[in-house]
């Protein structure tokens, strides 16, 4: 238990039982190893964390912006829930570190694996949450998120560029887009994936990122660039 009592120190969080905590972090290979012995993984307090973590940060986004409509309040919800923003915050309290995971889970690199650490975070805040009480989920994660909202607002990250390009394309030539891997570098446990975004035969953008997901966003992002560069070049030639 001393690794609980470190990663509870660590989190700032003084447990009533750490069983609870434990628990959070056990995955699945690991109770699949040591049957017998450990005879619960923390799939249900992830199931709970989830649904936490989206009532918290729903209410903070309310009240800090009192004057942003339902449309953007669900789009930076999004981008702050997303499987890799968790996953970040994750790695700030070295959640891997602490992780029990089965043998061959772990030698294939799962303590940086981003639905792993994604999953775990949200059962220790569904721990949190069953030990303390959601007033303290609510005083713990806001510090979270402060700094990355900041930056996903900052670089539009909320912005589903994949949405927009596709009203673009089918506004414009009738077609809908397609996002094609056309390379993924690394090994299994942190792939780099460069995704085209097409629209037709033409390559609109290209993008890179530590999922498919993320790498699509990133090239729709250029698409759209691209797009409105076409836009003033179509104007020019319109009033010439």
């Amino acid at each position: 238990m001393t690794d609980i009592h470190a990663f509870a120190e660590l989190i700032g969080i003084q447990f009533n039982d750490y069983s609870l905590l434990l628990r959070a972090l056990t995955h699945r290979s690991y109770v699949n190893e040591n049957q017998g012995v450990v005879v619960e993984d923390n799939e249900r307090l992830e199931f709970l964390g989830d649904a936490v973590i989206d009532f918290v940060v729903a209410a903070y986004l309310y009240h800090h912006f009192p004057e942003m409509q339902e449309g953007d309040l669900t789009s930076l919800r999004a981008a702050l829930v997303r499987s890799e923003t968790l996953a970040e915050f994750g790695r700030h309290y070295q959640i891997g570190n602490y992780l029990q995971l089965g043998y061959g889970e772990a030698e294939s690199g799962g303590r940086e694996r981003i639905p792993i650490l994604c999953a775990t975070f949200e059962a220790v805040v569904g721990a949190i949450y069953l030990d303390q009480g959601l007033a303290v989920v609510e005083q713990w994660l806001p510090p979270l998120l402060a700094p990355t909202l900041k930056q996903i607002i900052a670089e539009s990250l909320h912005k589903d560029a994949k949405s927009e390009f596709q009203v673009w394309a089918q506004a414009r030539f009738n077609v809908t887009p397609v996002y094609r891997v056309v390379k993924a570098i690394g090994p299994d446990h942190d792939k780099l994936f460069t995704v085209e975004a097409r629209a037709g035969d033409a390559v609109w953008g290209v993008g890179e990122g530590r999922s498919k997901q993320a790498a699509a966003q990133a090239a729709a992002t250029e698409a759209l660039y691209e797009a409105e560069l076409w836009e003033i070049r179509a104007s020019f030639d319109e009033e010439e």
